[in-house]
């Protein structure tokens, strides 16, 4: 019997993709050739008991033999193969939903099914990263009303699981981002709980910044739980702090975040869509959103930061969300710590009612805190910090992320890292402005958020009188290489600081 050329015998090369699936496939292969496959072709690959859609990378080396199929890491363990497995490789279907992304590039306005469509193909997985990066662009600058990112947000929220709730309040909140160091959700969050609502909150890693919430949590507690494991959490504590990844809450949001990532975009959209996705997905009701707006931050003008504000009310509105956004300074970062380790230690000194606490983390977690708890109607108006302020200075807020913490598996102290290089000031004067995109990408360049103990520990902020020889901040390290990089970075950036 003549075996069928488009079945291989897999081979584990041990190649790591990160989220991409990847099919390799020798150039002088019966596949190749019959099927007139080349690089970067989108197929499909099937054992008897699944299959997954790939991108075709074509070997010519001696890596593999004509008969032979390798797969990137995360491919081999979607399938769940081992050396020896044979797998089939075929063409894959035609995307009927690429039609829509032809009429949305053309700046055509889709409707629910259309986005629906788009985005059950994107979940998936047989977009490609070019079909997501052309879907990202075509919903970027001002391309989507409120009518599509309400399309997209619901389609977006039908895409994964709907966490239920037996309370009739759900709380929650958001940043809009820009900001290094404003780690303000897990204080936030322990305040809500201690307070006795239920506040589930999922939290992304970091997409364009130098830590997320979910990495500077991962510090601390385990945050890849499931949803079973999540919601054992939340009827215990009232709370939680988990990756919304692995919680499988608008998956396809997940997936849109590391292309877009990828392009340094953030299309209005979008971003509205995949914030409320996650809120309506998590089964929140009362949601509180911090919008930084600052010359630096994500938002950088008031008349956007405005318009902004009432596309996400009005599009919470048709989705059923009592949401309500907070204009703050975006002019600085928020905190000491830049990066995950950093950003613990500052969590945890807020919480324990230390000294040297960063008084303006602590004050914009009690603002927060405090509209949340007038928004749940559970406390009057214009008594909502002062509700918060007291949770915290008892000692309830610590004690109930404590708790948290320990029902989510875990607890431990953060550590700092050993490679570090101060930076002190060459002249006197007051420090007016700082550049809280090149302080990201210094805390990045530095090894934020992949190595959590990496970051910037800053020592000044706006306002402040400097002296000549005046320490100004801390680059931490865990390996000599990207301590070398961040300080390569400073360089040719002396403008990350202006003192005059």
């Amino acid at each position: 019997m003549t075996k069928h050329p488009n079945v291989l015998k897999y081979k584990h090369l041990g190649i790591f993709t990160q989220n991409d699936n990847v099919v390799f496939l020798k150039k002088d292969s019966e596949v190749c050739i019959s099927e007139g496959f080349e690089a970067l072709t989108r197929v499909r690959v099937s054992t008897q008991t699944g299959s997954i859609v790939a991108s075709l990378n074509v070997v010519t080396s001696n890596m593999l033999l004509p008969n032979e199929i390798g797969l990137s890491n995360t491919a081999a363990e979607m399938l769940n193969v081992s050396d020896g497995d044979m797998l089939t490789v075929s063409h894959l279907e035609p995307i009927n939903s690429l039609n829509h992304l032809r009429a949305k590039i053309y700046n055509n306005k889709l409707d629910y099914h259309a986005y629906q469509h788009i985005i059950n193909d994107i979940v998936r997985g047989d977009y490609s990263n070019i079909h997501l990066s052309a879907f990202i662009t075509a919903c970027s600058g001002e391309r989507m009303d409120v009518d599509e990112i309400s399309n997209l947000t619901k389609a977006m929220v039908a895409s994964g699981i709907q966490l239920k709730w037996n309370n009739a309040i759900i709380m929650d909140k958001h940043c809009i981002g820009g900001l290094p160091g404003n780690r303000t959700t897990p204080i936030v969050v322990s305040i809500i709980t201690a307070f006795g609502l239920t506040m589930p909150k999922t939290s992304s890693r970091a997409i364009t910044s130098s830590a997320g919430t979910a990495d500077t949590m991962e510090v601390l507690t385990n945050v890849s739980l499931s949803p079973e494991q999540l919601q054992k959490v939340v009827e215990k504590e009232g709370g939680c702090f988990v990756w919304g990844d692995a919680a499988r809450l608008s998956p396809a949001d997940d997936i849109l975040i590391k292309v877009e990532k990828a392009l340094d975009i953030d299309s209005e959209g979008q971003l509205i869509a995949s914030v409320l996705s996650k809120k309506t997905a998590a089964g929140s009701t009362h949601v509180i959103i911090d919008m930084p707006v600052g010359e630096t931050a994500k938002v950088r003008s008031r008349k956007t930061a405005e318009l902004l504000k009432s596309h996400i009310e009005v599009v919470s509105k048709v989705i059923g969300l009592n949401t309500k956004v907070v204009l703050t300074d975006g002019s600085q970062p928020v905190g000491n710590g830049i990066g995950p380790v950093l950003e613990a230690m500052d969590i945890l000194s807020i919480l324990r009612r230390e000294s040297s606490a960063p008084v303006d983390l602590r004050e914009r977690a009690l603002l927060l805190s405090g509209a949340l708890l007038e928004l749940s109607g559970k406390v009057s108006q214009g008594h909502g910090i002062k509700t918060a302020t007291e949770i915290l200075d008892s000692g309830k807020a610590l004690n109930k992320f404590m708790a948290i913490c320990k029902a989510q598996g875990r607890f431990t102290e953060p550590v700092l890292t050993s490679h570090s290089h101060k930076i002190h000031a060459e002249k006197e004067g007051t420090l007016i402005r700082i550049d809280n995109r090149k302080m990201a990408k210094l805390a990045k360049l530095s090894g934020a958020p992949e190595l959590k103990a990496s970051g910037i520990l800053l020592n000044v902020h706006l306002g402040n009188t400097i002296s000549k020889g005046q320490l100004l901040y801390t680059i931490y390290a865990e390996a000599q290489g990207e301590l070398k990089y961040a300080l390569n970075y400073l360089r040719l950036h002396q403008d990350i600081l202006t003192i005059l």
